[in-house]
């Protein structure tokens, strides 16, 4: 029988229902609505132990760092992201591949009774309905639970402290580089912002720190102090004691909670990656007990770290001319993608093409990407809060100066131009496109330029029309292939190199 919005038999029907929800930009901060759901469902969240991580930038990168190492371990992973970059199946995967549309579908049938139900007294009361990211979030505690999974490794969405993933009791939690972002809900000083984000630190758990400026260490600490843990911190227990370039990515020293691992290859590219790499290592290390008289299998570590991607972090999406895309959303970002590209390659001309959200603090982002950019094209992403291109162009003029601005209304249109810049320099040496400003930006980039996931007949005799969908499925469903032909992976010399979200 065909879904409704009210009966949700299948991935469209899923994804309209979460459309009417409150968008991931809203935000309900308290965490009464997951609490609840988590009890209807019979506490998912504990069904494993969890490795928690928050921060400003670098997270998703080394949540996916700490999940490739454990899965090398050969233990059964869940690992939660977002937002979106491609789909939304890739926010929840089990053991390292995206779960299916039908099982993100059948999976979200089973907890839309509990929804409604808190929806129903959350109207009763005039206040917030379960938000989209609240949702999907408990989705994912109920996958990982129903799969079952030995280790969830689970990235905070927005700040910490009510965040709808802090209904976990994390035997490990990570708190990546804090900076200044989303002020309007966090704070407007990076303290406040610090405080937010050591609301994931529990007493009994263990806790993993990247480096940190003076301030958010002095209230991390504070926290740490008041709950009796203490902590592990790069550039103190741990630290990346060398690394030098490799092709497709770097090659790094670690030193670690048990020991130095020497000849690491990590498949990314820049400095922020490898301090990457070591929070997740040391995270690893103290879920796994690891300490100076008990070492890792440095073998394992080593073949773990290998197999590392981090999708829309300077992940080259097209060659002739190369184009990349990343994440990078905020100054600390963009000056990271201006070190990377400048100490990993050699182009002789990068063009950006920047859209970004207007809340952002724009000028910042500008400001660190000039010294790195010869030209940039300014435009607007899919997002409704895509910051107007008049305006955006007219910020980038008083920072770039008017002969290296161009604007384009639309972003396939500011592609084509980007390239075209880069074209004119072909005959006389190389040049590369960055697109940046913002996960919406590199998503719809992305989607412009690599080729669509193919999907194939479940059984004989199905036939699927041009784009993959099945013309006479009689009622099968069919499962996206996860590496086709063209699409380039972290293991390609020019892969991907910087995270946040």
């Amino acid at each position: 029988m065909p879904g409704t919005q009210d009966d949700p038999s299948d991935f469209d029907d899923v994804l309209s229902d979460l459309a009417n929800r409150w968008p991931e930009n809203k935000v309900a901060p308290e965490l009464g609505r997951i609490t609840a759901l988590m009890d209807f469902l019979g506490e998912p969240q504990k069904c494993a132990p969890v490795i928690h991580v928050a921060g400003t930038n670098g997270k998703t990168s080394t949540a996916r760092i700490i999940e490739s190492l454990l899965r090398e371990y050969g233990l059964s992973t869940g690992l939660y992201t977002s937002p979106s970059l491609e789909s939304i199946t890739d926010r929840i995967q089990l053991d390292g591949e995206p779960i299916s549309e039908q099982r993100f579908a059948e999976g979200y049938q089973e907890i839309q009774p509990f929804l409604r139900m808190i929806d129903d007294q959350a109207t009763g009361v005039h206040a917030p309905p379960v938000t989209m990211f609240e949702a999907v979030t408990a989705l994912a505690f109920a996958s990982f639970a129903d799969a079952p999974v030995d280790v969830m490794i689970i990235e905070c969405g927005m700040g910490g402290a009510w965040d709808a993933t802090n209904v976990v009791e994390p035997a490990v939690c990570v708190i990546t580089p804090i900076g200044l972002d989303h002020q309007d809900y966090l704070g407007d000083n990076i303290e406040d912002i610090a405080r937010e984000k050591a609301g994931i630190l529990k007493s009994g758990a263990n806790a993993v720190f990247a480096r940190q400026d003076p301030q958010v260490a002095s209230v991390l600490m504070s926290r740490c102090s008041d709950l009796g843990i203490e902590p592990v911190r790069e550039g103190v227990e741990f630290a990346v004691v060398d690394r030098t370039l490799a092709v497709g990515g770097q090659q790094v020293v670690v030193h670690g909670l048990s020991g130095d691992y020497e000849e690491l290859y990590l498949p990314l590219h820049g400095e922020h990656q490898a301090a990457n790499a070591a929070v997740a290592l040391a995270a690893v290390e103290s879920f796994l007990g690891a300490s100076a008289d008990r070492a890792l299998d440095k073998e394992t570590v080593s073949a773990g770290l290998a197999e590392v991607t981090s999708p829309g972090r300077l992940e080259r999406v097209r060659t002739s001319p190369t184009v990349f895309i990343d994440a990078a959303h905020n100054p600390h970002g963009a000056r990271a993608i201006v070190s990377t590209l400048a100490e990993s390659f050699d182009f002789s001309r990068l063009i950006a093409v920047f859209a970004v959200v207007a809340d952002k603090d724009v000028r910042g982002m500008l400001t660190a990407l000039e010294p790195g950019f010869d030209s940039i094209v300014v435009t607007r992403n899919s997002s409704p809060r895509s910051m107007d291109v008049d305006d955006l162009a007219e910020l980038a003029i008083d920072v770039f100066g008017d002969d290296r601005v161009f604007a384009s209304a639309q972003i396939e249109e500011g592609v084509d131009v980007a390239v075209g810049l880069a074209d004119d320099v072909a005959e006389w040496g190389s040049a590369a496109v960055v697109a940046l400003g913002s996960v919406v930006t590199a998503a719809d980039v992305r989607k412009m330029l690599l080729p669509k996931r193919l999907r194939v007949p479940s059984h004989p005799g199905e036939l699927l029309d041009d784009e993959g969908n099945a013309v006479n499925d009689g009622g099968v469903e069919n499962d996206p292939l996860q590496n086709v032909d063209g699409i380039f992976d972290a293991n390609d010399d020019l892969d991907e190199g910087r995270d946040d979200s």
